[in-house]
């Protein structure tokens, strides 16, 4: 478990897949229902990302994963870690699986990945949205809240979208399909916040 108090609960998904938007629902849908809720993402400080948009594509995946690192170490130690000691849901849009996924892709090794991650919280419940790498392309395109260093190929997605696959395949994420209606989606998450965790039941 995340925390004796707190819950935390965790989307991901390739860029595109609607994490922001059912993250937000999701925390929307807590507070009425009475509960002390939290949306936060990652990548989470400014400064570090700014350091992993100007280099991360000259050195490279390695790079991006301890950049990543040292930004989700800040981020749980600041934030995810005092808010789930107060009580509260903690909803976050990305986490280390983002990492799994996206490091993952350019080539690094997942143990590697894994080990230096190894500080990071276990989620509560862990949700992936999937939708095929067009379809987050094409939203993307959309999109007004890009990340420079996700900026990619259809090919790269590709591969990220198979990590993201094999992590649900092994049990660590749980997959709703993103490409439902929104109203289906949030349903979906919904019951799964309440059969995993007895929320919004």
């Amino acid at each position: 478990m995340a925390g004796d108090e707190g819950k935390l609960i965790v989307l991901e998904g390739i860029d595109g897949a609607g994490k922001t938007t059912i993250a937000k629902t999701l925390v929307n849908e807590l507070k009425r229902k009475g509960f002390n809720a939290l949306y936060t993402y990652e990548p989470f400080d400014k400064e570090l990302i700014s350091i992993l948009n100007k280099k991360g594509s000259v050195l490279g995946g390695i790079f991006e994963a301890l950049i990543m690192a040292a930004d989700r170490y800040n981020h749980i130690e600041c934030l995810v870690k005092p808010a789930l000691q107060a009580g509260t849901i903690v909803v976050m849009d990305r986490y280390y699986y983002s990492s799994l996924a996206y490091q993952g892709a350019h080539g690094v090794s997942l143990e590697w990945i894994r080990t230096l991650n190894n500080f990071a919280l276990r989620p509560d419940l862990a949700i992936y949205l999937d939708v095929p790498e067009e379809v987050g392309l094409q939203r993307k395109k959309r999109s007004t809240t890009r990340i420079p260093y996700l900026e990619s190929s259809k090919d790269f997605v590709r591969r990220v979208r198979e990590i993201y696959l094999d992590l649900v395949r092994s049990g660590e994420l749980i997959l709703v399909d993103g490409t439902q209606d929104l109203s289906k989606v949030v349903l979906e998450c919904k019951k799964l916040l309440c059969s995993k965790l007895s929320l919004l039941c």
